[in-house]
C-alpha cells in the first residue's frame, strides 16, 4: 500500500514537472518579426522616404520636360499580396487573403522592393544624365534613406541583404529624355509601393495578425 502511494505521488510530481516544462517552453514564443518599437522606427523612415520620392517627382530639374501623366512601373515583388491582411469573415476587401498572414514573408518582399529600387536609382545615377551635378545629389539622398531602411528593418542578421542583390536593374541605354521618362514611371511606381508598405507596417504594428 505504501509502495502504491509512493508510486502515485511520483507520477503526480512527474506530471507536474512536465506541465511546468511545457508552459515554460510555450509561454514565450520566439519572435521572428519586428518589435513594436522597431516597427514604429521603420514606419517613420518609410514616411520620410515617401516624402522624399514625392518631392523628387515634382522636381523639374530631375524630370525636365517629362510627361507627368506617364504610366506607372512597379517592381515585380509580391508585396501587395504578401502584405495583405488576413481575410476576416465580414470583410469585402478584395485585397485581403484567405491564408494566414506571414510577417516574415511580408517584410521579405518589402526588402526585395528596396533592393530593386535601390539598384534602379544607383544604375540611373551612373547613366548619361542631363545635369549630373544636380541630379546625383538628389538621388543619393534617396539612396541613403533606402540604405538605412535595408539595415534597420531587415529580418536578416546585421541587415545582410546580399541574397537580394540580383534584382535585374534596367540598363539606361536610350536618350537622356527617354531615360528620364522611364525613371519617372519607376519613381511613380515606387511612390505607390511605399504607400502599400506604410499600410502593411501599420497592420504589423497593430498586432492584429497575431490575434
Amino acid at each position: 500500500m505504501a509502495f502504491g502511494n509512493f508510486y502515485s505521488a511520483s507520477c503526480l510530481i512527474l506530471l507536474l514537472l512536465l506541465s511546468l516544462s511545457w508552459r515554460t517552453s510555450t509561454a514565450l514564443p520566439v519572435r521572428t518579426g519586428l518589435s513594436g518599437e522597431k516597427c514604429a522606427d521603420c514606419s517613420l523612415l518609410f514616411k520620410k522616404l515617401l516624402l522624399n520620392i514625392t518631392g523628387l517627382l515634382k522636381d523639374r530639374e530631375l524630370f525636365h520636360r517629362i510627361d507627368t501623366d506617364a504610366a506607372v512601373v512597379i517592381s515585380q515583388a509580391e508585396t501587395v499580396l504578401a502584405c495583405a491582411p488576413t481575410l476576416t469573415q465580414n470583410s469585402t476587401c478584395m485585397m485581403q487573403r484567405n491564408s494566414t498572414f506571414s510577417e516574415s514573408e511580408c517584410l521579405g518582399n518589402i526588402m526585395k522592393d528596396l533592393a530593386y529600387y535601390s539598384a534602379v536609382i544607383q544604375s540611373y545615377t551612373n547613366s548619361d544624365l542631363r545635369l549630373p551635378e544636380t541630379e546625383v545629389p538628389l538621388l543619393n539622398s534617396t539612396l541613403e534613406i533606402i540604405q538605412s531602411l535595408r539595415k534597420s528593418c531587415s529580418l536578416m542578421p546585421n541587415g545582410e541583404n546580399n541574397i537580394l542583390e540580383d534584382v535585374g536593374a534596367p540598363k539606361w541605354e536610350n536618350s537622356s529624355y527617354e531615360n528620364r521618362q522611364q525613371m519617372f514611371k519607376m519613381m511613380k511606381g515606387f511612390q505607390v509601393r511605399i504607400i502599400t508598405i506604410n499600410r502593411a507596417l501599420g497592420y504589423i504594428s497593430s498586432g492584429d495578425h497575431r490575434k
